[in-house]
């Protein structure tokens, strides 16, 4: 067994600016010490503080997590905007006419045909 682990921290750090930094750890390390290691070598980015949710494959982690050789860490920004209300409001700003089921229809059709 190896005295340490490899892993990778991809840090969403604005919109389309991601930032991917390989980190090497004990063996018996946790996503916080994972965090720690991330955060002395990128002293500048406020991440993980302020809301950040931290993932592994996916899905939202504690900071008690073990880790695993070549498991890869995900810190996402806290959302600006609900998705939901946003797309409401593009749906709304572009027209029922024009988007979805109703953008085109044949002439002398049913409307949502």
């Amino acid at each position: 067994m190896s005295a340490c682990l490899t892993i990778e921290v991809l840090a969403s750090l604005g919109p389309r600016r991601c930032l991917r930094t390989q980190l090497t750890l004990p063996a018996a390390a946790c996503v916080a010490d994972a965090l720690a290691a991330w955060q002395t070598q990128h002293p500048t980015h406020p991440a993980p503080a302020g809301g950040w949710a931290v993932g592994l494959a996916g899905r939202r982690v504690p900071p008690t997590q073990p880790l695993q050789a070549g498991d890869q860490l995900s810190l996402c920004r806290p959302l600006r905007v609900d998705p939901k209300t946003a797309r409401r409001q593009r749906f709304a700003a572009q027209g029922t006419r024009r988007a979805g089921l109703f953008a085109a229809r044949r002439p002398g059709a049913k409307p949502g045909y």
